[in-house]
Order: C-alpha cells, then sequence, then structure tokens
C-alpha cells in the first residue's frame, strides 16, 4: 500500500479495526458508497463497449458475482475493510487469474474500463490519479501472457 499511502496517508486514520499502516483512501474517497459505484460503473462499461468484448467473455455469469468480488477486493487494497480477505483469504490475484490469458490488449481493457469508473466517481483529481498509477502497476502484474 505504500504508493497510496504516499497521497492519503496525511489526513485520519480510519477510526475502527482496520490495519493502521494501511492507506486511508478508501475514506478520503468516500468509503464504501464509492467503492460501490466504481464497481458498478465498471461492469456497466465492460457490458457496454464495443472495446471490451474479449474482455466480457472471459467473465462467468452472473456478473452481479465478479462486481461484487471486485467490490470486496477494493475495499481492503484502498484501506478499507478486508472484505475480500475475510471470505477467501489472502487475494493472491495472479495465482487466481492463472486460467484466464492476460496479455496487454485484456490489461489495456481492463484498464480502460477502470479509468472510467474512477473518473466518473472520484471527485479530487489528484485521488483519482493516484489511485489510477497505482491500479495500472497491478494490472500490469496480472499479465502471464
Amino acid at each position: 500500500m505504500n504508493w497510496l499511502k504516499k497521497i492519503f496517508s496525511k489526513h485520519t486514520p480510519p477510526q475502527d479495526d482496520r490495519d493502521p499502516s494501511q492507506s486511508n483512501a478508501y475514506d478520503l474517497i468516500g468509503g464504501e458508497k464509492v467503492i460501490r459505484a466504481i464497481t458498478k460503473c465498471f461492469y456497466q462499461k465492460m457490458a457496454s463497449s464495443a472495446e471490451t468484448t474479449t474482455l466480457l467473455a472471459i467473465h462467468r455469469a452472473p456478473i452481479a458475482e465478479s462486481e461484487q468480488k471486485l467490490f470486496e477486493f477494493l475495499s481492503g487494497w484502498l484501506g478499507g475493510p478486508q472484505l475480500y480477505q475475510q471470505k477467501y483469504g489472502h487475494p493472491a490475484l495472479r495465482a487466481r487469474h492463472m486460467h484466464v490469458d492476460i496479455d496487454e490488449a485484456m490489461r489495456d481493457q481492463w484498464l480502460f474500463c477502470m479509468k472510467f469508473a474512477i473518473e466518473e466517481n472520484i471527485k479530487k483529481p489528484e485521488h483519482r490519479a493516484a489511485i489510477f498509477e497505482a491500479i495500472s502497476t497491478l494490472a500490469d502484474h496480472m499479465r502471464n501472457q
């Protein structure tokens, strides 16, 4: 979380049982409400864009399950409640996605949807930029082709 902590750690830490060493981006961008909006917007963009048909095709139905898992992951990744980890254990994202061929084109489709969702739902430009930069690094790490 060091990449987000640089931007978001200057503010009051969360007032619950979250790890204080984590970024508090979750709170600063609007918490659960904004993370839910980002994930909903992400999947709506994926479902409605001609540019993302390959990405959409690899998602199993119902898409609501994928949306919920992304919400749970982003919650913890942004310094909020560790919902994904509580349900499924450590995210180990690369290992969990090895069954999918992820090349630059697939990464770019995913980032296309995420950038749109971030821009639509996060108010401050500096927060959008920091989160998109961090998530771009994560997305690039997911490539296995």
